[in-house]
């Protein structure tokens, strides 16, 4: 298996892959495509169920003055008199309840849904792709809220306190599933691929290595951050992402050293690019600059720019 990888980063194959940039494996294209299933689902159900508070529970009633005409006995006179009606407790209970499971399902389906945009980001230079798939689950969650509250503040069946309770819960629940369903450092192709990148002109293969703990993957297998007892785990950086490792450690250059391989003397510069990459900035990944007498890992050609 190391090997293959090694011969994907050969200079014409890098050229390729950073044409390309970073892609996820099959099986974590897989998975997002399930929790993406499972999300879309969830949020369905909960726009059914404002639907069902919209247009069956908010129109309960009970007539507690029946309408018509009545004499008035100090004028004898015939008068209108309006019928009036109640939101019962029943409905007002429900309501409640209504309100709960819609924030359940919405704020499951962000879960889920982030899990997927980890796994399969969008490209950040498709502006809109990128904010509608980072924040489909807050809009998403002002959909599923936003029409219900506004229709409970105003039926005119519900009495004051009942105004005010639904209303409040309504409001307090459709600000946590919005915050919840906000992602605010969202994952990119760009990010994926400038760690990917460093990787690689680092090492000279695409290959890292991980444990079950933490979020960040590492350079080598003997750093003391991965001695813990659990097994450690070697592959692409788009394996590691499958295992739910978000970055590249920022501590590479220790590590090189810590392993023996040849640091660059750039490394600080390199660090702070991937810091502006994994904080959602677009910024220019320096090349390494090796040593005199070091044998860089790997050489990778400037492209040519397209005509």
């Amino acid at each position: 298996m190391a090997e293959s990888k090694k011969k994907d980063v050969r200079p014409g194959a890098a050229s390729a892959a950073a044409e390309r940039g970073w892609t996820p494996t099959p099986e974590a294209k897989k998975k997002a495509t399930t929790f993406r299933w499972i999300a879309a689902v969830l949020w369905a159900v909960a726009i059914a169920g404002e639907a069902v508070g919209i247009f069956w529970l908010l129109r309960q009633r009970v007539v507690t003055t029946e309408g018509g005409l009545v004499r008035d006995p100090e004028t004898g006179l015939l008068q209108e008199n309006v019928a009036t009606s109640t939101f019962p407790q029943w409905a007002f209970i429900t309501l409640l309840v209504l309100l709960v499971v819609i924030a359940a399902l919405s704020i499951t389906g962000s879960v889920l849904w982030k899990k997927a945009n980890r796994l399969d980001p969008a490209r950040k230079s498709d502006t809109v792709r990128f904010f509608v798939q980072n924040q489909l689950g807050a809009i998403i969650a002002i959909i599923a809220f936003v029409p219900l509250i506004i229709l409970i503040f105003l039926n005119k069946d519900m009495d004051k306190g009942q105004k005010t309770t639904a209303g409040v819960v309504g409001i307090v629940l459709a600000a946590l599933a919005v915050f919840i369903g906000v992602d605010f450092n969202p994952s990119s192709v760009e990010k994926y691929t400038a760690d990917q990148s460093a990787v690689i002109q680092l090492l000279g293969a695409d290959q890292v290595t991980w444990v079950a703990g933490g979020s960040v993957y590492h350079v080598c297998d003997q750093v003391s951050d991965i001695q813990t007892g659990s097994e450690i785990h070697t592959g692409t950086t788009a394996e590691a992402v499958e295992a739910h490792k978000e970055r590249l450690t920022l501590k590479f250059a220790s590590e090189l050293e810590k392993c023996g391989l040849p640091v660059p003397e750039n490394a600080a510069e390199i660090a702070d690019a991937l810091r502006q990459f994994q904080a959602g900035q677009i910024t220019t990944l320096p090349a390494p600059v090796w040593g005199e007498g070091v044998t860089p890992p790997l050489q990778v050609e400037e492209a040519v720019p397209a005509e």
